[in-house]
């Protein structure tokens, strides 16, 4: 199993057009049809479903996307590391999500590196299972995610609880004493999709089947600008809108007859590490 062929594969599998898939890899149509081919044949499991006007991914290609990923993730590691690596130096690789990077990490991270110029320090930013998955493969040291770990072999801690809280700006004077869980859909919601397992789960729940939410977006870190220009309400980590409620520009609307869910924050590593520095 070669790396051009993965490429080839991935390239094929976001296109879902063999015409276009050689001219993005500028290759010709003959040679993306033999490497998935060859793929195919390899791995003993068609990964598309061929008809006159349509290309599908079938079952076994879809769950496939995530390995060939991380095999080249492997391997690009370990050509970065053997090339370009200073084994002179420390070196510490974190995985984290964009949210607790932003409510947790980035002020110590700051002051480790201040302090420890001698580290070579990565930073990868993705999605809790995606962290999980990198850390398991040994292409990460840490991750710092929203899903716990129960392997075998790795640590995980609950390192902080952080509270869900509804917001809006602080100018907006609607539910000042409070909100009603069935007026929620009432609001005009901005959504973030937190994959947070029961966190998601109680969002999602908290409005009727199909809601169309005027908008929606997949960081919270991001949605906290639209709360901020006054257009909407969203539930977000206390942590992320602490210093936005102590200035005033927001404000937290109490919720009357239902509770929100605590948000566990984890930091896995392989069982013997230990973390160099507080978070």
């Amino acid at each position: 199993m070669n790396t051009t062929s993965l490429e080839t594969f991935l390239a094929l599998s976001k296109i879902l057009n063999f015409t276009k898939a050689s001219e993005s890899l500028f290759v010709a149509q003959s040679t993306v049809t033999n490497r998935i081919a060859e793929l195919e044949k390899e791995l003993g499991q068609p990964l598309f479903v061929r008809s006159p006007r349509s290309l599908k991914l079938t079952e076994a290609g879809i769950k496939f996307i995530d390995y060939a990923n991380r095999i080249l993730a492997l391997e690009k590691s370990a050509v970065t590391m053997l090339n370009t690596q200073d084994f002179s130096r420390g070196n510490l690789h974190i995985g984290t999500t964009n949210t607790i990077y932003e409510c947790h990490l980035k002020v110590p991270l700051l002051g480790y590196m201040q302090e420890h110029r001698d580290v070579n320090t990565k930073v990868t930013i993705s999605h809790s299972m995606e962290l999980l998955h990198t850390l398991q493969d040994d292409l990460l040291d840490f991750a710092f995610t929203y899903i716990p770990l129960k392997k075998q072999g790795f640590t995980c801690q609950c390192f902080k609880k952080d509270e869900l809280v509804l917001v809006c700006r602080s100018s907006d004077i609607n539910y000042q004493k409070g909100i009603t869980r069935k007026d929620l859909p009432k609001l005009n919601y901005l959504f973030c999709n937190f994959a947070l397992q029961e966190v998601g789960l109680f969002i999602r729940q908290l409005f009727p089947d199909n809601y169309h939410f005027s908008f929606e977006i997949d960081n919270s870190t991001k949605l906290l600008d639209f709360v901020l220009a006054g257009l909407g309400y969203s539930f977000l980590p206390l942590s992320l809108v602490k210093k936005e409620i102590e200035a005033d520009r927001l404000r937290v609307i109490p919720l009357l007859d239902f509770d929100s869910p605590k948000i566990n924050n984890y930091l896995t590593m392989k069982t013997g590490y230990e973390f160099p520095f507080y978070v």
